[in-house]
């Protein structure tokens, strides 16, 4: 399928306008972007849980159960396509991974089997955000260390923390992650949390205390304080200007393009 067939498919205009109603929560979904989007594998099978299945709230965009389903997952794909090209995906990788689910999906009769496959899918583009952000590393201690980083980006991450998972001594995994990254411990730390802070003002609705809370700054203060360091604007500045479209709105009326 060309790029711009996907595309096509991805804005859904063929969809018929339904009427207002109520939709699942909007937090635990985004918190499901931005774990694939992050390599955060086990969070996204965490996740996957409440994710297409045919739970309340999840929106109608067809009266035939199938059809409904079917539409939701090119939606769900389309966006964490779109999710994973912004996290440094190529277009032509993530296109191809998104066609090739699609076209599975598109196939299927029942819809536990859809759902399921969409399952499948988040796990396959999350374990490829994660080849993507350890490929230029080399040593085992150095991936082990990024890997937890990743999955603990909720929690305050200590170098005991990363010694006790790897069992190698401080001085040693400060001197390899410097060698191999180019940043301290503490600076990848903070810039994955910085980055997965962006996101969540790009796409969601959740405060910048929620934020702060959320991805275990030690205060509000603390967090606008380095983020204005970082970006040279406060997050409230940065989430005006570089705001993305609301994801409740493209799951209730098909992607725009």
């Amino acid at each position: 399928m060309s790029q711009d067939k996907y595309k096509e498919i991805s804005i859904i205009r063929y969809l018929p306008k339904m009427p207002e109603f109520i939709h699942a929560p909007y937090i635990p979904e985004m918190d499901f972007y931005i774990a694939i989007r992050s390599g955060d594998i086990k969070r996204t099978r965490e996740l996957c849980k409440e994710q297409l299945h045919e739970k309340e709230g999840l929106g109608i965009l067809s009266e035939n159960r199938l059809q409904n389903m079917k539409y939701h997952f090119v939606i769900s794909a389309a966006l964490i396509a779109r999710q994973c090209i912004e996290g440094g995906l190529s277009l032509a990788e993530s296109y191809s991974m998104s066609d090739y689910y699609i076209n599975r999906a598109d196939k299927l009769s029942d819809i536990i089997r859809i759902s399921e496959l969409h399952d499948e899918m988040a796990l396959a583009y999350a374990e490829r955000m994660r080849r993507l952000l350890k490929e230029n590393i080399f040593s085992r201690p150095v991936t082990d260390c990024i890997e937890y980083i990743l999955e603990h980006l909720d929690t305050r991450i200590r170098m005991e923390d990363l010694c006790d998972h790897t069992g190698l001594s401080r001085s040693y995994i400060s001197r390899s992650f410097r060698k191999e990254t180019g940043l301290t411990v503490t600076e990848y730390i903070l810039d994955k949390k910085l980055e997965t802070a962006c996101n969540m003002l790009d796409y969601s609705q959740m405060s910048v205390t929620l934020i702060s809370s959320t991805l275990a700054f030690p205060s509000p203060s603390y967090f606008v304080r380095i983020f204005r360091e970082r970006y040279k604007m406060s997050p409230g500045k940065y989430r005006a200007s570089h705001r993305k479209p609301d994801i409740r709105i493209l799951h209730k009326q098909g992607l725009s393009s």
